[in-house]
């Protein structure tokens, strides 16, 4: 079962300035719940969570405390000058076999989380285009070949790859992950968050039972 030889690491540490309304992305409420509780409802089955934290960090570990008792956090209290690639490599301390890293500002359709969750190995999630700022992925034959501002498909911030791969890095996770490429691509529908045009567009969409575009 993947959750037994997988360390989960959710990245929540950044200010999300982008979306300019003064809370960090994983506390947005979308269909009646934050975006964090979204993501931890679809681990549940998994006993090795880190949340990263920085922006606002009690209001975060509040959130996931008042769900469940059992997530380690990690401090990561320079989140003003680093990416999220220094969180997630904060966080690397005697993980399992695999990670599966997740950005905190990303809703996939719970269909298609409980799936990737039950995929063995090594792969990098992928989405059709639908964010304003998206990090894009050039995918060929099912393989995530490298990140591209040409690629055909949004990378939504999640992955997972073997922990004695990484290397630590300060600045963006693709950076880290772009490194490991060629990677098999794992198609979602997920909706990231980065302005209000995203938030507005994501809320939709879960309101809908996510079933449109």
């Amino acid at each position: 079962m993947s959750s037994v030889d997988t360390t989960v690491i959710i990245c929540c540490a950044g200010m999300g300035t982008r979306l300019g309304i003064g809370t960090t992305k994983a506390l947005l409420h979308i269909d009646g719940k934050q975006l964090i509780i979204h993501q931890l409802e679809a681990l549940k089955d998994y006993t090795d969570i880190r949340v990263v934290v920085g922006y606002q960090a009690d209001r975060v570990i509040d959130v996931v405390n008042s769900y469940r008792k059992d997530i380690m956090f990690v401090f990561n209290n320079e989140y003003k000058e680093t990416g999220a690639a220094a969180s997630l490599c904060k966080a690397l301390v005697k993980t399992r076999k695999f990670i599966l890293t997740i950005d905190g500002d990303i809703l996939i359709k719970p269909s298609d989380f409980k799936r990737i969750l039950d995929e063995k190995g090594e792969f990098l999630a992928v989405s059709k285009k639908n964010s304003c700022e998206p990090v894009l992925v050039n995918v060929k034959n099912e393989q995530a070949i490298h990140f591209d501002n040409e690629g055909n498909y949004e990378w939504p911030g999640v992955a997972k790859i073997e922990s004695s791969m990484i290397t630590k890095g300060s600045g963006f996770t693709y950076e880290i992950i772009e490194k490991l490429l060629p990677i098999r691509s794992v198609v979602v529908d997920s909706r990231d968050i980065d302005t209000p045009e995203d938030y507005e567009n994501a809320s939709d969409w879960a309101s809908k039972g996510y079933s449109y575009r």
